[in-house]
């Protein structure tokens, strides 16, 4: 099922780059997963893609744009208007939470991941459900 979909992670961190990497293609088998370490640039790396993007995964807390600023981009783009977008961050409070919904992600994993729900959450996001896993 994963590996029908193409994925794109922007993260600046190695570790959780690693991380998203052995889980997404170790345990749930993906063969197409971009991943940026920082979002300079972002959307004219993105456009030059030999794929489009499915699902995006965005560090909130990335640089020099944080994943506000880039999911404004990407929804401000009528390429990837109605894209799969959720936020990925380790800082989570109530306030950001409101603010990701508000914000138009389509919902949020908490840091670090987990291999026993990560696939999980990712399938129900490809179902069509809003997930805020900020547990």
């Amino acid at each position: 099922m994963f590996s029908n979909y193409t994925y794109l992670y922007v993260e600046d961190d190695s570790s959780s780059r690693e991380i998203m990497r052995m889980i997404m293609e170790n345990a749930m088998g993906v063969s197409t997963l971009t991943i940026f370490d920082d979002s300079a640039d972002y959307m004219n790396r993105l456009h030059q893609l030999p794929h489009k993007p499915d699902v995006i995964l965005l560090d909130i807390h990335i640089k020099p744009y944080d994943g506000f600023v880039l999911l404004n981009s990407l929804r401000a783009d009528p390429d990837f208007r109605y894209s799969k977008i959720i936020a990925l961050t380790a800082s989570v409070m109530n306030e950001e939470v409101a603010r990701f919904r508000t914000e138009g992600f389509n919902g949020a994993i908490a840091k670090p991941l987990s291999v026993q729900t990560f696939p999980g959450l990712i399938t129900r996001i490809l179902n069509g459900e809003s997930v805020w896993h900020i547990a």
